[in-house]
This record gives structure tokens, C-alpha cells and sequence, in this order.
């Protein structure tokens, strides 16, 4: 029951965009772009200029790259099969290797392994806030209705604000050098109020759904991708990585999280498929109200 009034917040934040584009109809994209320039790279200095960099950094890094590598080649043999277009292996991509491990995933291991729980889970947000704005955004881009070579794909990643905002936090943190008071109140204002933003616009994009252009067998896929599959790697992932018990379980929680609301931006942004990217983020939050409980059962 309290696993369940975790998650139900996200579900009602979702509800408030759902509803309000029903009733006021708003421009997505804009609203997306907002966030995606304006709004996340101040979210992604705090993150990289407050979590300190240890060992934990590279278990987790490892475990990261290498379940990210495995369902990125698994969804591209099930693509080859089926003869999907290049667009939808993209959206597969950006729905089935990428999950909620920030405003979704933290909380949960708070509730289920407390602050040394807590500590863990920000780390991994931190390595997957940046495979995400590297590997997704190169999957977003690629996968856009407008045809671009890999080095034009590569430039536009380099100039994405967030990776700027990622990088110049982490140079704050090593040399270090102290944020002033003035500025660290506007960049905590402006990044609480980024996963909000980026939540309410998927429900706007849910809204518009209608179960026009999803797929369902590729929707079914990336569910089985991110709510099974997943987890059952990332066992044997963590099996093979000198970590503690506790480290595992945490890890193999997060790896069994919903599809990253952050990748329904991406997929607006570049027009890759955004009803099957949205359409994943919705089923698989919703099924997690029952699968997170019995994932952590199961490992704690």
C-alpha cells in the first residue's frame, strides 16, 4: 500500500496534463522545448555538482553501460525480424532502454532501503541522466523524420544545453569551485520544477493519443523489454560485479523501472515516433503500481 501512494503521485501529475490539454488543447512541442533547453540543463548541473564522484561511480557506470549495450542489441535483432522502419527502432530505443530511475526511482529505494538506499539511487540517476543525453538523444535524432548524417547527429548532441549544464556541474565539483548563494537558489527553483514540467507534458501527449498510431505489437515488446526482460538481466549483470548485496537489490529495482518520462521530450522534440514512446511511458508506469511491490519482495 505505500509502494502504491509513491507512485500514485506520478500518476496524478500525468492526470493534470492529460486533463489539461483535453480541455485547453496546448502546443506540445513548445512546451517541450522549453524544457529540453531551457529547463534541464540547470536540473543536470545540480545533479553532477552535488553528488561526489567515488568507486560506487564506476560499479554502477559498468552495470549501467553494459544493460543498456545488451537491450539495445536485443531490441535491434527483434527489429531486424519484424523489418521495422528506422523511426520506430529508435522509439523502441528510446522506450525500452531507458528508465525512470530519477523522479520515479529515487523515492522507491528511499521508502525501501533508506539513506544509504537513497545515496545509490542518486548515483545511478546521475549515469543515466547522462547515457540518456547521450546514447538517447543520438537514438532521438537519428530516429527523426528528417534524414541527417551521423556527424550532423553527433554535433547537434554536442551543442544540447543539458550536456552543457552536465559538464560544466561535474568541472564545479572537481576543481571545486563554489556556487554563489544567489545563483544556487535560482538553479534549485528552476530544476524542481523540471521533472514536474517534463511529467505534465506527457500527460499533454497522452492526451492526444487516441490509439491512432501505436503499434501494439512493438508496444507489447517494449513492455516485456522493461518490465521482465530487464530485470532479469540486470541479475546477472550485478551477479558478475564486485558490489555489496544491498547495492544489488537497489540496482536490479531500478533496472525493473517504467520507461523514463524524459525520452516522450526527446521523441517530441525530433518527431521519433512520440504516440509509441508516450504510449510506453503510460503502460509501463501504470503496470509498475504492481510489479515494483513484487520486485521488491522479492530482492529485499
Amino acid at each position: 500500500m505505500d509502494v502504491i501512494l509513491i507512485v500514485l503521485p506520478a500518476l496524478l501529475v500525468f492526470l493534470v496534463g492529460f486533463i489539461g490539454q483535453k480541455k485547453l488543447g496546448f502546443e506540445i512541442n513548445s512546451i517541450s522545448k522549453m524544457a529540453i533547453y531551457l529547463m534541464y540543463p540547470f536540473l543536470a548541473f545540480k545533479t553532477f555538482y552535488e553528488n561526489e564522484l567515488n568507486m560506487d561511480y564506476l560499479y554502477i557506470f559498468l552495470f549501467c553501460i553494459a544493460l543498456c549495450v545488451i537491450l539495445i542489441v536485443f531490441i535491434k535483432i527483434v527489429a531486424r525480424v519484424r523489418s521495422y522502419s528506422k523511426q520506430k527502432v529508435s522509439a523502441m530505443i528510446l522506450s525500452g532502454v531507458f528508465m525512470n530511475s530519477g523522479n520515479y526511482g529515487v523515492p522507491i529505494i528511499l521508502f525501501g532501503f533508506g539513506e544509504l538506499g537513497f545515496r545509490y539511487a542518486v548515483i545511478m540517476m546521475v549515469i543515466q541522466s547522462f547515457l540518456m543525453n547521450t546514447i538517447g538523444l543520438y537514438y532521438a535524432i537519428s530516429g527523426s523524420d528528417k534524414a541527417r548524417d551521423s556527424k550532423e547527429i553527433w554535433m547537434k548532441i554536442v551543442k544540447m544545453p543539458i550536456l552543457h549544464g552536465a559538464v560544466i556541474g561535474l568541472a564545479f565539483q572537481v576543481l571545486p569551485l563554489k556556487v554563489p548563494l544567489f545563483l544556487n537558489q535560482t538553479i534549485d527553483l528552476i530544476s524542481q520544477a523540471t521533472i514536474p514540467t517534463i511529467m505534465v507534458v506527457l500527460g499533454m501527449q497522452l492526451a492526444t493519443l487516441g490509439g491512432r498510431k501505436v503499434e501494439r505489437s512493438a508496444l507489447s515488446f517494449i513492455v516485456i523489454l522493461r518490465m521482465v526482460a530487464s530485470p532479469i538481466l540486470a541479475l546477472a549483470i550485478v551477479s558478475l560485479l564486485p558490489i555489496s548485496p544491498t547495492l544489488s537489490s537497489i540496482l536490479i529495482i531500478l533496472a525493473s523501472m517504467p520507461t523514463a518520462a524524459n525520452t516522450t521530450m526527446f521523441s517530441l522534440q525530433f518527431n521519433t515516433e512520440p504516440d509509441l514512446v508516450s504510449a510506453s511511458t503510460l503502460v509501463t508506469t501504470v503496470l509498475s503500481i504492481v510489479t515494483i511491490p513484487i520486485m521488491l519482495a522479492l530482492v529485499s
